[in-house]
């Protein structure tokens, strides 16, 4: 099972981190081990400025390659959120050198994933999702401001890796990421319904 992540997907969030705004979307990957067990995080040691990212997650249900855009609906049946946490001290450090950025994104923990639902029960051009810290609402996101669409996601991923069944996509971030804290919560909703409910410990 991979996890593929799409960086820069929302052009308020790729400004407000000081990026350019991508051509293509911009690929990196955790390995299933960054999966958090349970319902708590802890902050790793090695870094001071880890951040939450909240995102739509795709679960592939039909695998492919080289999928066509046209097609590209048929391989998904359920969406999720998901957090990318990030070590943002280490990701500027390696970025800063050149050098790729996994240590960041992919330790373990690092891929929070709720529940997921039939994808049928939601308008995925108007899909709304937020995060809330500490019952203050953070993040608020909608499909619509993404650069790139579900489908133009998996057939670019598709043009690179086998797609398979079970794989996960996190399909970008939109504005509000931020630092964790210790004791910190962080609640989760998909349209009205939550769906992750986490302690940073």
């Amino acid at each position: 099972m991979k996890i593929i992540c799409i960086g820069r997907n929302y052009s308020e969030h790729a400004k407000e981190l000081g990026n350019d705004i991508p051509e293509k979307p911009v690929i990196f990957m955790k390995p299933d081990t960054a999966i958090l067990k349970g319902n708590d995080f802890y902050i790793p040691e090695f870094s001071d400025d880890v951040h939450y990212e909240l995102e739509v997650v795709l679960k592939i249900s039909k695998g492919g390659k080289y999928i066509q855009k046209e097609a590209a609906h048929k391989h998904y049946e359920e969406i999720g959120l998901g957090i990318d946490f990030t070590a943002r001290d280490l990701q500027s450090e390696l970025k800063s050198k050149g050098l790729p950025w996994e240590l960041a994104k992919g330790f373990d923990g690092s891929a929070v994933v709720g529940s997921f639902f039939k994808k049928a029960s939601y308008d995925l051009n108007t899909l709304q999702f937020s995060l809330l810290k500490n019952k203050e609402k953070v993040q608020d996101g909608q499909t619509k401001d993404m650069m790139f669409t579900f489908d133009d996601i998996i057939a670019f991923v598709s043009q690179y890796f086998t797609l398979r069944v079970g794989d996960l996509i996190f399909t970008g971030t939109p504005k509000g990421v931020g630092k964790v804290e210790e004791n910190d919560v962080l609640e989760a909703f998909l349209e009205d319904q939550k769906v992750i409910d986490i302690r940073v410990l």
